[in-house]
Parts: C-alpha cells; structure tokens; sequence
C-alpha cells in the first residue's frame, strides 16, 4: 500500500492486528511495522516463531531480514531496550545527551528539550528539571544568557541520565502504586510496582502548567496531577487497581458538596478506573527515593500563627480538647449568651463567617430553665449552627464564667444537670478540628446579649429581620428513636464506596460503582445527587420516595397531577431515586380518586379555538413562574410576557409577588402606550 497517504498508516494498523490477533498480548506485540515475539523460555520460543511464520505466509507477507534479529536476550523496540530485566532506554539516546555541550543558541537548547522529551518516562520530574532552560528559551534574541541556574540544571540532568533507571513491566493482577508532586510551575508523578519487597518504576509523567492551570489552588494541582497520569498512563489504570499514596485529603476535595465544577469533571473521569486512595508510608527503594526527595507537599509557612491555650492534666474520664487555632485557615467566631427573667428564658449567639458576614440567630425556650442552663443552650445552638455551616475550626467567646471554665476543665461540674450539658457539649465540640473558649465581658459580648434578651421577652420594633426558633425541650433531653431494619437498597453499594471503599466482588458491578459515585456525595450522614441544573437531590429508598409521590400528589397541597409532572415536581423539592419516573407512573394508574374523577382523554375531537392576534404586540399573554430555587438577591419567582402574534418574551425574577412589581414589570417591558397594544391575558 502507499505510505504517502494520511491514514496510511492507521490503515497498516488495523491490518496487522486483523492478521495476529490470536498472538497479540500472549506471544506477539506489534506496532506498524515493528513486530516483537516474546517468550518465557527458550523452548517456547521456536513455537512461538513457528505460530507467527504461519501466519506470514498464509498471507504471503514478507521480512527484511537485514532488519530481524532471532532469539536475542533483549533487542530494541520502538526506541527502547527491552530484555526480560524490563524496559531500558536506548544508550544512543542517553549518549547524545551526555556530548552536548553548553547550549549557546536558541536552537541548541530546542534540540536539548527534545531529547530529554524522548527519555520523559525515564526521567523524575522532567518538566522541573528542564525548567530553567524554558525560561531562557523566552523572548525573541537568538543568542541566550546561560546563568549560573542553568548550568547547574544541565549538569544535574546528564548526571541524572547517566543512570537512568530502569523501568519494570507489570504482570497481570499486580497493584500499581501511584506517587504525586506538585511545584510552582508543573504536577510530576510515578507509577511503581513491587515485587520481592523491592518498588520499581514503571513510568515516570510530568507535564508543566499553563496559564489558568498555574494558579489552581494547591490540593487542585495535586487533583490534576493525578488526571493528567490516567490520561497518559490509560492502558495501566485500566488494566490494574491503582493505589493514590497522598496524605493530602484528595478523595474528600473530589467529593466534597462545595467541589468547583472542575474538580466534579475530574472526579467522573477518574470514576471509571479503580482507584484507592491510601496515606503516604515511609519511602523504600532508590528510584521512589529519588523522586520523593524532591517532593515537598503543601505546609504552612514560618509566618503561622498558633494560638495555644495550657490545660491541667486530665483525669481518666475526661477527654483533651483541640484547643490549637491555625489562624492561616478560615475561621468562624462564635458569640453565646444565655437570658433567663420572668418573662421567660431565651439565648442569642452571633456566628461571624470568615468573610465578617455576622449571622444572627435568637432561640426562645418552652421550658423553664436557670441562667447557667440558657448560658449552656445558648452554647449548644451556636455549635449545632456553626457545624451546619461546615466549620472547622471556632474560637468561641461567652460571658459565662461557669460555662467557660467547665468547658476547659477549670471548674468541676457537680450539679447533674450542669453534669449532662458539659457530656452535651464536651461531645459537640470533639466535631471541630480545633476550637478555643474564652470569657469575656458583658460589654464585649453585647450584641449575642442583646439577642438572649430579644428572644427571652419577644420584645418587637427591631430595624431588622432577625430569626428566632422555639426550643420545645432541653437539649440534655434525647428524643426517642425507633431503629427500622430496612431491606437493601439501591444506595447501599454507592454508600459503602463513598465511606469505606468498599466494592463489589464482581469486577463490573465494582466498575460500575465507581463510575456512578462519582455523582454522589454525603453531607451529615445522608446521600445526595450532584444536581445538573439543580441543587443536590436528596437520595431516598423506595418506601420514602413512595411517601413522597403520595405527599405530593394527594397530600395538603395535592392537585392529583399526571405521572411525568408528578416526577418532575418530586425532583424540583430536592429528591432522587433511580426509579422517580417508573414510579410516578405506577403510583398515578393506581390512585382511585384519579380513576374516578379524572378528565376521560378519549374525548372527541373538537374544532381548535384559535387566539387571533391582528398586528404584533397588540395582544399579550401575562403568567407568573414559582418558587423556584433560591437565586442571588433571593429571588425565586419570575413573571413572562409573551406577544400572541411574534411569539417575542419578556421576563424578570421577582423575590415576591405583589401588585406593584407587576405594575412596574408591565410598564417598563410592554408598549402599552403604543397604538398597537390593544389587550392583555
């Protein structure tokens, strides 16, 4: 066949692996015109040959044998060596390195960069080493300024290719272990194998950033690191199970709620492949040491500030509180206070968000209870709120000395009542990362007071809207739970692998687990769905959804819809489950009210009443959309206007419904003062 052609060669390709198919990956690999036949031993190898002569010649395909080599230890292949040790690279390609000279032209460090780019698999971190002759290859002079930086660079580099390590081959079933890098300015990674308690290389990948890529945030560049290694790495990922040694929280960022629309597209792609996610052991073996001395993971600076608060010792059946704030991460500042008169009892807290947003909140209690008890409701609230808000780590500030000085231990609670809200909060606070707890003055801590004393007296006539929920019962109180066995269900496998890594024994199922939990996610305990245009759909079992569809349907607010509009009401409330559709159609033909009221569809046929606009905009058509998911400005309703004649829209989200929005809506959107507007309906 002609090889001018453009698929020529693909064509060649397809050809060949049509011809040795059967040989392919057992005794044969062939790539073009580059064929390879591998034994085990020397007795199988003449059998070996035999099979792929045969086919030659059933085909009438010949060899060059100035081109063949027969029954050779290791041989090239592809431009690498490969023996029964592994896969070496090629001495020629290593030999023109080490002659270069001192690049003094543009065009000599082009020709220095493409070699090394030949010997990439090779080479740790190839992309950082190769990073100062990048930087002197910017700009448009045809000489260059050789630095002290690159000298040093080149020579470490044909140091480090004079022992180009030697990559190994996996076998079949082995488990690859993946180890990741991040710099400023590249994500490098390597793939090892072990084998006889010794790690081997199998494939070194390093990509430097780009643009937008270099200003990812850290964990970010480590994601990417690894997706850049499945991609390049496919055949490996694919065929092995791949081991992630990190201590970065990288399987928590891909499938965190607040994940960024990248890292979800990431988290999808990496689904199909079976990956875990393991802590970083001590280093064994001279390549992995070679690479993982230069790794250097994301650690906070010389400029971090602690703050650390001295404890007494503690007694046996008290437990150490974290009480170490790095003051680097986002922090949220809690303000309590507890207000207890005649007029009833109530607690206020102010929640200040890393970005000064204060959140007010004031809780009224139907129960009687002392100071001390409100100081500590008050307490329970603000962590209850700040742990919904996803918090992490809380510096807390209250008036109460009782309350504070239990907290850190100082004071011995000795009342049971004071005894069971410590346990209660001793047990909240063990949630956080870290936490601190002072007391301060009453005058510094005014406005979580003025909040107590606004929901112990309901007092009204504030400027502003300040949210206040009714505490029906002490929190020391447990509510009585009823434990429900439920049969299996559909979100136990996805359940298991989001929090034990846990898959099937069946090799499909388990990839098909992956691949759909890349969708999920837990928040406090429960599943939820990434949404595509909605929020996160809560996941429900198949007795809830049921509950759901009748609430919907035939509950308080039920207008006894139709299958699809039933589905589709059940997913804008926020749930999910894999069957809604299927479902919601069965629920509809078996509800009674709907098979004897329901409008008959075999009605006959009636002329159509059609609604003849004369000119354009002379006829409008007004209705109102909503609720709908909370957007920006709080705003979840939408009013339309359509013309009847051109079809053209008009429409603008509304946070509430009233006469004088719409008002405005139609005065500034429709030409009623036009001649040519004539009705609206």
């Amino acid at each position: 066949m002609p090889f001018g052609l453009k698929n020529a060669g693909a064509t060649y390709q397809r050809l060949v692996n049509h011809l040795f198919a059967p040989l392919i990956g057992n005794t044969m690999e062939v790539y073009v015109d580059d064929m390879l036949v591998k034994s085990r031993t020397a007795d199988q190898h003449i059998p070996n040959l035999s099979a792929m002569f045969t086919i030659l010649k059933q085909y009438k395909m010949r060899l060059n044998p100035t081109k063949c080599a027969f029954g050779v230890a290791s041989s090239k292949f592809l431009g690498f060596m490969i023996s029964q040790r592994g896969i070496e690279a090629n001495p020629e390609k290593i030999q023109a390195i080490l002659d270069m000279t001192i690049p003094k032209t543009v065009k000599d460090i082009q020709s220095l960069t493409g070699r090394v780019a030949a010997l990439t698999r090779f080479i740790s971190k190839a992309t950082d080493r190769c990073a100062p002759f990048f930087k002197a290859l910017k700009g448009t002079k045809r000489n260059i300024t050789w630095i002290a930086e690159c000298e040093t660079a080149f020579s470490e580099l044909k140091e480090y290719i004079g022992r180009a390590p030697l990559l190994s081959t996996p076998e079949h079933g082995d488990i690859l272990v993946v180890y990741l890098s991040v710099s400023a300015s590249a994500v490098s990674s390597v793939l090892i194998r072990s084998k006889d308690n010794a790690k081997h290389p199998v494939h070194y990948v390093s990509k430097a950033l780009q643009d937008a890529e270099v200003r990812y945030p850290d964990i970010e560049k480590l994601a990417f690191s690894l997706v850049v290694s499945a991609r390049r790495l496919r055949p490996y990922f694919q065929a092995h199970t791949v081991h992630v040694l990190t201590n970065q929280p990288l399987r928590q960022v891909l499938q965190k709620p607040e994940t960024s629309g990248r890292l979800v597209k990431w988290a999808i792609e990496l689904g199909e492949f079976d990956i875990h996610y393991k802590p970083r052991p001590a280093m064994r073996g001279q390549a992995v040491a070679d690479f993982l001395s230069e790794f250097t993971e994301p650690q906070a600076s010389a400029a971090t500030q602690h703050i650390t608060e001295s404890n007494p010792p503690l007694s046996q059946d008290q437990t150490p509180t974290k009480n170490t704030l790095n003051l680097t991460q986002p922090l949220w500042t809690l303000f309590v206070d507890g207000s207890s008169n005649a007029q009833g009892c109530g607690a206020g807290l102010v929640l200040v968000s890393p970005d000064k947003v204060a959140l007010e909140y004031a809780l009224r209690f139907n129960f009687q209870a002392s100071n001390n008890e409100a100081e500590y409701e008050a307490l329970l609230a603000g962590l209850r709120l700040a742990k919904e808000m996803d918090a992490r780590q809380i510096p807390i500030f209250s008036d109460s000395q009782l309350v504070v000085h239990q907290v850190n231990q100082d004071f011995t609670a000795k009342d049971a009542s004071m005894t069971a809200y410590l346990q209660h909060a001793r047990h909240l606070l063990a949630t956080f990362h870290a936490h601190t707890i002072k007391q301060v003055s009453r005058s510094e801590n005014s406005h979580a007071d003025a909040l107590a004393r606004l929901a112990s007296a309901l007092e009204q006539g504030m400027g502003r809207h300040i949210h206040i929920e009714f505490l029906a019962q002490p929190s020391t109180q447990a509510p009585l739970i009823c434990t429900i066995d439920h049969s299996p269900t559909w979100m136990d496998p996805i359940l298991q692998f989001l929090q034990n890594q846990t898959l099937p024994a069946n090799p499909a199922e388990a990839r098909r687990v992956r691949h759909r939990s890349a969708r999920y996610l837990i928040i406090n305990g429960s599943l939820y769905k990434r949404g595509f245009s909605l929020p996160y759909l809560r996941c429900l079992t198949p007795e809830e959804g049921h509950y759901v569809l009748r609430e919907i349907h035939e509950g308080i607010c039920g207008n006894h819809s139709g299958a699809r509009s039933l589905a589709h009401k059940a997913i804008r409330q926020g749930y999910f489950w894999p069957s809604l559709h299927t479902d919601a159609q069965a629920f509809t033909q078996k509800c009674d009210k709907c098979q004897r009221f329901a409008n008959i569809p075999q009605l006959p046929a009636e002329p159509l009443t059609a609604m003849v606009s004369p000119w354009p905009f002379a006829q409008w058509g007004l209705d109102l959309i909503g609720p709908m998911p909370e957007g920006k400005g709080q705003v979840k309703y939408a009013v339309v206007a359509v013309d009847y004649f051109t079809k053209w829209a008009e429409a603008e989200a509304l946070a509430t419904i009233t006469a004088a929005r719409i008002k405005s809506f139609v005065w500034q959107n429709i030409p009623i003062l036009s001649p040519m507007a004539r009705s609206k309906s």
